[in-house]
Formats: C-alpha cells, sequence, structure tokens
C-alpha cells in the first residue's frame, strides 16, 4: 500500500562531517579524505543533513519471531539481512552529518553478542554518526526463552562495556555485561539526550518506560524524571527549530496505539508549547507522514508539528492502516531511510525505498515559533 499527498522537492547541498562536543556540533577540517572527513568548499554551510531509521537489523542467526502480525524478513529466509545491508548502503550515499536511529537497532531482544554479530556488520561502519535512541526491543522479552536485557546490550554497544585482564566482559548479578556510566548512548538507564545541529536543536528520548519504576505512568518516577529533564532542555533551547525523536508514536499509521505513545503525549504537548517543528519516530515497520498537529490530534498548518514515521530499517514490514487521520502520504511494501535536510529557517524531507516497490516522498516546509 503506498498513499502520496502533495510533493515539493528541495535539492540542498549539504556540509562535511561535523563532530559533536558538549551538545554542540562542530564542523571537521581534515582534508584528503572521503566523506565524512574531508571539507567541502562547495558546500551551503547553513544546511545540515540528518538521516533518519529505525527497526533495523535482524537476529544474527536469523530466528523466526513470534509476532504474528508483521511480515518479518528475519523469518527463516535466506537473505534476512539483504534490507538492513541497502539501507545502510542507502545511508552512506547521503553523506549525512548524523545519523538519528529511532530504536529497535537490534532484534530480538538486544544481547551485546547480536549488536556485534549483527547491527554493528552493517551500520558499524558509520557507528561514530549514530545519535541513537532504544525501542523496546532492547528492553522487552520476546522469544526462546531470552530475557529482557533492560537496554544492556544496547548502552553496552554504544557506551562500552567493562572487560577483565584478559578482555572478556566483565558481567552483572543478572549475567549481562556490565557497561559503562555515560557515552554515545547518554547515561546509562537514562539514554535521553540533546544536541544542537546547524541551526536546529535536536532532542532524543527514551520511550521504553514500561519497565521502569512507575511504569508509562505520567506521575512514575522514571517518566517524571524524563519529562522535567525535558522541561529544563526546551526552557534552554533557543534554536530557530527544533526537532524531536523516539520510538514509539504518538500518532499510530497502522492503528496500533502503545503505552509508551500514549505516555509521549505530554513530551508532545511541551514540544508544542515551546514552538518545535518535527517529531521522528519508529516502532511501526513502515513510512508515513502526517500533517502538522497538536498533542490532541487537532490539525494547525500555523504551530502544529509534523510527524514522521520511519521504521523501514530492514527487519520487517507493518500494514498501513487505510484512513488514519491526517496521514499525509505513507507505505509499507518496502525498507529505506529519510533524509532530512536542516536549514537555518525549515527543513526538506526525502524519503525513498532502497528495497521493494519504489516509493519516494519529499518536500520541504519553514520553520515555526512557538503559538
Amino acid at each position: 500500500m503506498a498513499i502520496s499527498g502533495r510533493r515539493a522537492t528541495s535539492t540542498i547541498a549539504i556540509t562535511g562531517f561535523l563532530l559533536a562536543l558538549g551538545g554542540t556540533v562542530f564542523a571537521a577540517t581534515s582534508s584528503g579524505n572521503g566523506w565524512p572527513y574531508a571539507e567541502d568548499s562547495g558546500h551551503d554551510a547553513r544546511a545540515v543533513v540528518l538521516a533518519a531509521v529505525g527497526d533495523i537489523a535482524c537476529e544474527p542467526d536469523g530466528d523466526v519471531s513470534p509476532e504474528p502480525d508483521a511480515k518479518y524478513l528475519c523469518s527463516g529466509k535466506p537473505d534476512y539481512q539483504s534490507a538492513e545491508v541497502a539501507t545502510a548502503a542507502q545511508i552512506e550515499a547521503m553523506k549525512p552529518d548524523l545519523v538519528a536511529l529511532l530504536g529497535d537497532e537490534q532484534y530480538q531482544v538486544g544481547r551485546l553478542n547480536d549488536f556485534l554479530g549483527g547491527f554493528d556488520t552493517t551500520y558499524g561502519a558509520f557507528k561514530f554518526l549514530h545519535r541513537p535512541t532504544p525501542g523496546n526491543h532492547e528492553y522487552y522479552a520476546y522469544k526462546d526463552g531470552e530475557s529482557a536485557q533492560d537496554g544492556d546490550g544496547y548502552f553496552a554497544y554504544y557506551n562500552g562495556h567493562q572487560t577483565d585482564a584478559a578482555g572478556n566482559p566483565v558481567l552483572d548479578a543478572a549475567g549481562n555485561p556490565a557497561p559503562l556510566a555515560d557515552g554515545q548512548a547518554a547515561h546509562t538507564r537514562d539514554g535521553w539526550y540533546s544536541y544542537d545541529l546547524g541551526a536546529w536543536h535536536v532532542i532524543a528520548l527514551n520511550a521504553e518506560c514500561a519497565r521502569q519504576r512507575g511504569g508509562c505512568a505520567a506521575t512514575g518516577e522514571w517518566v517524571s524524571r524524563q519529562t522535567a529533564w525535558l522541561a529544563a532542555d526546551l526552557a534552554a533551547d533557543h534554536a530557530p527549530c527544533t526537532l524531536a525523536y523516539w520510538h514509539q508514536p504518538v500518532f499510530t499509521a497502522m492503528n496500533n496505539p502503545s503505552a509508551e505513545g500514549a505516555m509521549s503525549r505530554t513530551w508532545w504537548q511541551m514540544l508544542y508549547a515551546a514552538g518545535a517543528d518535527l517529531v521522528v519516530n519508529g516502532h511501526e515497520h513502515l513510512y508515513a507522514r502526517f500533517s502538522p498537529q497538536t498533542a490532541d490530534g487537532q490539525l494547525d498548518p500555523d504551530h502544529g508539528i509534523r510527524e514522521f514515521i520511519v521504521g523501514t530499517g530492514g527487519e520487517g514490514l507493518d500494514p498501513l492502516a487505510p484512513g488514519m487521520p491526517h496521514v499525509e502520504a505513507g507505505q509499507d511494501q518496502g525498507f529505506g531511510a529519510m533524509r532530512l535536510t536542516l536549514t537555518q529557517h525549515g527543513y526538506a524531507w526525502d524519503y525513498r525505498t532502497v528495497q521493494g516497490p519504489a516509493y519516494a516522498d519529499s518536500g520541504s516546509a519553514s520553520c515555526h515559533g512557538a503559538p
């Protein structure tokens, strides 16, 4: 299934590699090498490129998923990794400044060994550009009696893990690798952070509340602490444009609401009040673009936030439900990633499939202030 709305393509030259230090992104100055190290003297210095995709890597042994409502590429097929390979190559061809990963980077339960034997063999080529957020498959239990990882494998992959004198991972009491406290995925057990990219402020949130203290209740201990952090971060945000991303969407394109998505409606309200422009999610294994709207689903072309769902990184596909409110464009038949070109006062999106039926959706819009 594919639906499309009005499209207006936009081509903007890209920058070279940007290095994140202390929450701010600076252009690299090294030369003599190709992307991402080379400095491109011909680019528009006001534009940066953020690639975005989620729901990516099959378990390395290609195990069958027990979830009956999805068309899982991993279900015993010999080409179980081919879509993941294709989207990794697609992102490399974009030459992005950074890559926003939208959760469920590694199936089925996000073990460190699976990250190393699966996800890392493709997306690991540009790991230093990753700005990840976790998904439910990094936290919860799904198959073969494997225990829930509670983010252990995710944080160990991104933040490092402790090793003994022989170089073997140090295990905690539960038998999981003991990760370092801080690193590429922010503080272990939190996993939320923000950074500046060009003229934009970008916020990565962790929606995996079900196994946290207080669960997904808005007043729960873990959710409350993250929401307070978001409030402080937005208060300090003076960028002209703001983007946020996490795993489960507030607005579903497959009529499959989640507790995590319901919880994050509070974040949408805060982002809307602060004048944020974009929210990008994964979780649903499809692509969808929504009209700008408020947290209660009302159209607001002047100050509403536009939601994208980009859950087509390679692991499987879900059905796009017909007639979902405010879905302007979408597809559920192929795998692909999205290129977001972020300028001083607006953005352009370009989503394309690289495996499955050819599909493209592109356009542009201006940033707006708070209502």
